[in-house]
């Protein structure tokens, strides 16, 4: 099996994990990848669904014995070596104020320093509103995170981790405040910080578009090198079901955000995040990908992963059938337009790891 193929198969059907491998563990809940953890196959990491009820019955498992180093099998016979990031070095710190870096910030993928820069969201807590795959709180009610990461906090893990784990560039996200630039306005407080302490660090922020497209100028002065404004579905009947206050936001308003955003980051430079297997088609999400490649904007097109005690726990993920025919297509439209993921300064389609997309391109 190629390496292609053996991505997209496992990011469906997920991985056992025997005994406890070492390196990075991963992560129950909180604002994704959640219940993934990281491995590199043939020089790619990638993140994989591990905790999850898919996982436990995948045909794939994650084993290492005396005879034999760490490596994949399927149906008990050994398919593929693999490696696992190691753990951290910054997480084993804490704040000068007495907080562990870990729960501040996370090592995603090999080197992409990860955080939720406010861990709640005016939706979440109300089923009317909140989207239904969403798993930002739990982190928070589990005690492994706190609920506002101060900039001056942000800014001493992104140190630590630059200089102790090599770290190449940060991604913040951020639930959705009540606020009409929601979030943006946090976002560009914490980059600044970050940006005084670190200055060669780049940095990606996520967000909901803010009413107001001047954040996108004051996001880009304080530091920010790329924007993620995520659809997660298009088809208007999906985000309704889905995640209801969202679909809220017209997708007209997304695509006018888009524009906007294009013209401060450049070309290439803004992502949105499309969760593949929520209800959209096929040629949904092409249609989708191809306008947002033609804006400038890369689809970072990645199957969705059912998590645990959300209302979609118990919903498949996309068949690897279904994943590879998107990422054919969609990578075809990227290699057309020169638009690649490497060229990215920096976030969750630079890294790729949620995602085989990046395997495509080529």
């Amino acid at each position: 099996m190629n390496k292609q193929r053996l991505i997209t198969e496992l990011q469906s059907h997920g991985l056992r994990v025997v005994d406890s491998p070492p390196g990075a563990a991963g992560r129950r809940g909180g604002a994704g990848p959640s219940d993934h953890r990281a491995i590199t196959i043939d020089g790619t990491t990638v993140m994989v669904p591990v905790y999850t009820d898919s996982a436990a019955r995948s045909p794939y498992t994650l084993r290492a014995t005396a005879a034999s180093p760490l490596h994949l099998e399927a149906s008990g016979e050994a398919i593929a070596p693999v490696d696992v990031p190691n753990a951290p070095k910054f997480y084993g710190l804490t704040t000068a104020d007495g907080i562990p870096y870990s729960k501040i910030a996370l090592l995603h993928g090999r080197d992409v320093l990860a955080t939720t820069v406010q861990q709640t969201c005016m939706r979440y807590r109300d089923p009317a509103t909140a989207c239904q795959f969403c798993a930002i709180e739990k982190s928070l009610e589990a005690g492994r995170t706190i609920a506002r990461k101060t900039p001056a906090q942000l800014a001493e893990v992104a140190e630590a981790a630059v200089r102790l784990d090599g770290v190449t560039n940060m991604i913040m996200t951020t639930g959705t405040p009540n606020t009409s630039d929601r979030g943006a306005a946090y976002l560009t407080e914490c980059a600044a910080a970050i940006r005084q302490r670190v200055p060669h660090l780049p940095i990606q922020a996520q967000c909901e578009p803010p009413d107001d497209f001047a954040w996108f100028d004051r996001m880009k002065a304080a530091g920010v090198d790329s924007l993620g404004m995520h659809l997660e579905a298009v088809d208007p009947e999906v985000r309704a079901r889905i995640m209801p206050g969202k679909a809220e936001v017209p997708l007209t308003v997304y695509y006018q955000a888009f524009e906007a955003a294009v013209k401060v980051f450049g070309w290439g430079q803004v992502s949105t995040y499309l969760l593949a297997g929520l209800g959209d088609s096929l040629e949904t999400l092409v249609e989708a990908s191809d306008r947002l490649i033609q804006l400038g904007v890369y689809p970072f097109v990645v199957p969705f992963v059912p998590i645990g005690e959300t209302p979609l726990a118990h919903h498949p993920a996309p068949s690897s059938e279904f994943m590879f025919a998107l990422y054919q297509r969609v990578g075809a439209l990227l290699k057309q337009s020169g638009m690649a993921s490497a060229d990215m300064k920096a976030g969750c389609a630079k890294c790729g790891a949620c995602s085989a997309l990046s395997t495509f391109e080529g």
